[in-house]
Parts: C-alpha cells; sequence; structure tokens
C-alpha cells in the first residue's frame, strides 16, 4: 500500500508537535524547535508519518499538512506485536504521536522493499 509514495519527499524527524507549530498560524513564529524555516505560503508542506493511538490498535498515517490543514495520504494499523509494544512504550495513553524506531524501520521497509 505504501509503495505508489516511495517517491514522496518524506520527512522523517518531523513530529506532531513541529508540525502543528510549524503550519498552525498561531505557531509559525519560530517556536524554539529544530526547523528554522518559517512556513511562507500554503505551497509549503510537509509528508510526515504519525501514529494514532485512540483505538484498541495503534494506526501509523502518512500526513501531508500545509498552513491549510492536513491530509492522511495513506494508513495501516501497526502489526499485532509491535502496537502492542508501542502502546507499553506510551504507558497505554491516548494520543497521536511521533514514530518510535521500530516503527520507522518497519515503515521504511514496506516503503522501499
Amino acid at each position: 500500500m505504501l509503495k505508489r509514495f516511495r517517491d514522496l519527499e518524506i520527512d522523517w524527524e518531523m513530529e506532531p508537535a513541529d508540525a502543528v507549530a510549524l503550519y498552525l498560524e498561531w505557531g509559525n513564529t519560530g517556536y524554539g524547535g529544530s526547523y528554522e524555516n518559517r512556513v511562507r505560503s500554503k505551497n509549503d508542506y510537509s509528508n510526515y508519518f504519525v501514529v494514532y493511538n485512540w483505538e484498541d490498535k495503534p494506526k501509523v498515517c502518512l500526513v501531508r499538512r500545509n498552513s491549510e490543514g492536513a491530509e492522511d495520504l495513506a494508513c495501516l494499523i501497526v502489526p499485532d506485536d509491535m502496537g502492542r509494544r508501542f502502546q507499553d512504550e506510551v504507558g497505554g495513553n491516548k494520543g497521536v504521536y511521533p514514530l518510535n524506531g521500530e516503527i520507522r524501520n518497519w515503515l521504511e521497509t514496506e516503503l522501499y522493499s
């Protein structure tokens, strides 16, 4: 499913908090994160992955975000064992999270192998 996005430029370091700070109007003020370039127009966008941990099983989504909003380009349920380890890592808390190393490795394999 992800192979069709293999040529897309993905920001593997982008975390949900970075995306909000960069692309939401109130956060686009040099918030002190690792991103020095500010968003100048709706033509500026990022593609990145997030983990949604709202349901019984975590779901990872490839997101495209610009200053007008975000769109999930593709979503996958994290494999069971990996999903349980992730949920343990976040203390079973619900929310939106950045990738951990294990999930990133899995996604890179899904994209590029």
